[in-house]
């Protein structure tokens, strides 16, 4: 069978599959579809320009009619076909080296940083699912979308990505289909079955939230705290900032511990305490370590509820009037 025809096939079994198609130019990952300067506003595009992911298709008569005008590789665009497809790269070189929050025995390239992404939260490793070899070696775990949630694009550890040569390709991306074909080599279908429900707990990995802001605590006015109180919230955050990598945990529970005991004591509100710790942690957070916004948040929570089991002992003309409507109820921890 010719390569041409070859392609034909694998394009019209990935539309058997739901998948929503369109050609690449031969022998590279680029669309070949023209571009939005370059449109005629003819056929499909005369109410408007379509791209790539308006113009994929399943529709079989569509796709024989394109790949026997030429051998194109294989797109498959993600968002209409309802995928979430994981992508796991290799090296490109010998320089190609982990960054320092990666950098640990047993991490080569994104299949050993998914593996660990995946024992960090306690889950396996979904490798049962349908799965692509890349032209260098890669892996694209592919799996449906969540019905929830309209998932996008994710770039290695950027914004809510998973880590260090993992990319995930969703609404608004595509991947290489198999049967494709390139310099590096040819992508080849491994695991021919359908495609696993994403588990639930990549959903929230995966899912866009805006950060939460840290840089402006909870103000309480200046006659309720005294001078005592602001001078241990100094002295605490103070430390906190400046803790070294490989104890920032340990400093942030301890921190907490100590705003907790205030807490306890009834002379700090426990939003205000989190607050100004998590805002001193800043510098901590993705840092050269593996620290997590999520992760210092919960050591700093964990310190308070700890010191506010143990409340320190103060002076008994230093403690607030207590009001009908306590301004520092634990309740209204954040």
């Amino acid at each position: 069978m010719s390569e041409q025809n070859t392609l034909l096939t694998h394009a019209l079994s990935a539309a058997e599959m739901g998948f929503y198609v369109f050609p690449l130019r031969p022998r590279t990952k680029r669309p070949a579809l023209h571009s939005a300067e370059r449109c005629p506003r003819t056929e499909a595009c005369r109410n408007g320009h379509l791209g790539w992911e308006q113009r994929a298709t399943t529709d079989p008569k569509v796709i024989e009619r394109c790949w026997s005008a030429g051998p194109f590789n294989i797109g498959i665009a993600t968002g209409p076909s309802g995928l979430v497809v994981i992508d796991l790269d290799t090296r490109k070189s010998p320089d190609d080296v982990p960054p320092p929050r990666w950098s640990r025995e047993g991490i080569r390239d994104g299949h050993d940083v998914f593996a660990a992404v995946c024992a960090e939260a306690r889950e396996d490793v979904p490798w049962e699912t349908r799965t692509v070899r890349t032209a260098r070696g890669g892996t694209h775990l592919y799996f449906r979308e969540p019905s929830t949630v309209e998932l996008r694009n994710t770039e290695g550890e950027h914004g809510n990505g998973l880590g260090w040569k993992v990319d995930t390709r969703a609404h608004g991306g595509y991947v290489v289909g198999p049967g494709s074909i390139t310099p590096d080599g040819e992508y080849s279908l491994t695991e021919d079955r359908s495609p696993l429900d994403l588990p639930v707990w990549l959903v929230y990995c995966l899912t866009p939230r805006p950060r939460t802001a840290v840089s402006a605590p909870v103000v309480v006015p200046s006659q309720c705290l005294p001078r005592y109180v602001t001078a241990a919230v100094d002295g605490e955050c103070r430390k906190l900032s400046t803790a070294v990598s490989g104890g920032h945990d340990r400093a942030a529970f301890v921190a907490g511990i100590a705003l907790g005991q205030l807490v306890g004591a009834g002379v700090l509100p426990p939003a205000t305490a989190e607050a100004h710790l998590m805002a001193a942690a800043t510098p901590l957070i993705n840092g050269e370590c593996d620290c997590t916004e999520g992760k210092v948040r919960r050591s700093i929570r964990n310190g308070i509820t700890e010191g506010t089991a143990r409340p320190r002992q103060m002076p008994g003309t230093e403690r607030p009037a207590q009001t009908a409507t306590p301004m520092f109820d634990v309740r209204g921890a954040a």
